[in-house]
């Protein structure tokens, strides 16, 4: 028999309590849901590309590419908005990548952070021609 402990709690459990989803979150998701989206050679200006490729080559500063360079966002309790800075590869419309990648990223943050998406701001900082090396691979043949 369950012994009655005088505590009644109306609602859901999940409606008990408030769930906060920090920036970086949504940093993380809106770059990975852009770096999906076929035509997209890499995230951020030139200038944080080379940064970061340096930062990867540091000792102790982890391994493989940050997946929110390139990524800012602004997250409230229901909405978010995102700006990004993206790569073209050569050959790819550049409306029709940027339209790709701003229902990819609407999507994703909207699913999994459950934030209503605002706007999504892209700027196309360059366009990745067939013969460029990448500037983490010119820095490694250099060693």
């Amino acid at each position: 028999m369950a012994e009655n402990t005088g505590v009644r709690h109306s609602g859901a459990p999940a409606d008990r309590g408030r769930t906060t989803v920090a920036d970086v979150v949504v940093a993380k998701i809106a770059g990975m849901a852009a770096r999906d989206v076929p035509g997209v050679h890499d995230l951020g200006s030139g200038f944080a590309r080379s940064m970061g490729s340096v930062r990867e080559r540091m000792p102790g500063a982890g391994s493989g590419k940050s997946v929110t360079r390139g990524v800012d966002v602004e997250v409230g309790e229901l909405q978010a908005a995102i700006e990004l800075g993206i790569v073209v590869e050569y050959g790819f419309s550049i409306t029709d990548v940027a339209g790709e990648v701003r229902e990819s990223l609407i999507s994703a943050v909207e699913r999994m952070a459950s934030r209503e998406v605002v706007e999504v701001n892209i700027t196309v900082g360059d366009v990745k021609l067939p013969d460029e090396e990448d500037e983490g691979e010119e820095q490694q043949r250099i060693r």
